[in-house]
């Protein structure tokens, strides 16, 4: 069999290294997402079975398949967005949302439209509402030094230096100086853990205009502009050049299947992808794709124990909690601002959409992000579109 062939344990350390940084980055946002639909405890844990065995499969089958290293994730900018956009909307009818925006996901995969549809919205009002999403959680980490200051001071300093020295262990390094700080103050909460397996709970969903127009859509834009574009261009600038179409039709696909579980957005991996890919996974780039399938495998044992990594989060304080999200979210907030204000042209109409995002304006019962990304394209038509037709430069 080539794949045993092929192992190596720098392969394997990569996958493990790329899993230990998404999920330390990006599970509290899960979380919180659950939590704002008021998810019960089993359904959160279900939230993670689903995500990390649509994240699992997917990436071990897209990997064998094309002998590349494709590592895909859940959407975290879109789990930060139903954290803002779930304002009136029930548990039911945003299992329907998230069918809908993986339909939109499978749609465009298949159909060839990824580009297209993308091109639709500038990416700068993309960028603009991606850094509204997240501009709450980054404020959110730093207001903790207020009442923990020692624990969050010293999680920015550990992340600060790690960022400087070993800047892909910053998240875990700071996870890691959390329970430390946490254990050694004696601030541990909750019953002891149990060690127990994530069981499927299945939720029959409600298809709602309301839902639709303030979390599908926005979700499918998010995920799509924010998750999948530089997922591409992360696999394009290591030299992959796999099909595209099938890439995306498969992760909109296992979302779609697995929505009535708690998978909201499937997409290719952009940042912990890299660690995947470089070459100290393997000098021989072609043996590189071990590190999507030891990715893919270690994500699926994380997706079968979601019930316990519940349990040890709900144990930690609020403010680390929020520290380790914010900080984690720090380069993406920096990337999405640097995007949308990168070309001054644009700037007005994405500076719009980053304040109507971050405002947290709830019109009709439609979220933020949607007003967000209407009043920015209204904006860019009024100031760019020529005079004499319709077309927006």
């Amino acid at each position: 069999m080539r794949l045993l062939k092929d192992l190596s344990l720098s392969a394997v350390v990569a996958g493990f290294v790329a899993v230990l940084v998404a999920f330390s980055a990006s599970a509290v946002i899960i979380f919180q997402a659950a939590g704002a639909l008021n998810a019960t405890p089993a359904q959160t844990a279900s939230w993670l079975l689903a995500l990390g065995v649509a994240t699992g499969v997917t990436s071990i089958t897209l990997s064998l398949r094309y002998r590349v290293p494709v590592l895909t994730a859940w959407s975290t900018p879109g789990a930060a967005l139903i954290v803002t956009s779930v304002n009136g909307v029930t548990m039911p009818q945003a299992i329907g949302a998230f069918m809908v925006c993986s339909a939109l996901i499978v749609l465009v995969g298949m159909t060839g439209w990824f580009e297209k549809a993308m091109s639709r919205i500038p990416a700068t009002l993309g960028a603009a509402m991606l850094a509204g999403v997240l501009l709450r959680f980054g404020l959110d980490g730093f207001a903790g030094l207020e009442h923990q200051l020692l624990l969050v001071g010293l999680m920015v300093a550990v992340y600060l230096v790690a960022r400087r020295f070993a800047p892909r262990y910053a998240i875990p390094l700071v996870l890691v100086t959390g329970v430390a700080i946490v254990a050694v103050q004696g601030h541990l909460g909750g019953a002891p853990i149990t060690w127990q397996i994530a069981r499927p709970v299945f939720v029959m969903p409600e298809f709602s205009l309301k839902a639709i127009a303030s979390l599908a859509l926005p979700l499918f834009v998010v995920t799509m502009a924010s998750q999948n574009v530089p997922g591409v261009a992360v696999l394009h600038a290591a030299g992959y050049r796999p099909p595209i179409s099938p890439l995306i039709t498969w992760t909109g696909f296992s979302s779609l299947v697995l929505a009535p579980f708690g998978a909201f957005a499937m997409n290719l991996a952009a940042v912990v992808a890299a660690i995947g890919m470089n070459e100290d996974v393997h000098p021989d780039r072609d043996r590189r794709y071990v590190a999507g399938v030891a990715f893919g495998g270690l994500f699926i044992v994380v997706g079968l124990l979601g019930a316990t990594v519940t349990q040890l989060f709900a144990m930690f304080p609020k403010e680390m909690v929020l520290a380790l999200a914010g900080l984690g979210l720090l380069s993406t907030i920096g990337n999405g601002l640097a995007s949308a204000l990168g070309d001054e042209k644009r700037r007005e109409p994405a500076i719009i959409t980053f304040l109507v995002t971050a405002s947290g304006l709830h019109l009709f019962g439609i979220g933020s992000a949607f007003w967000g990304i209407a009043l920015g394209l209204l904006a860019t038509v009024v100031l760019h579109a020529p005079l004499g037709g319709t077309k927006v430069e």
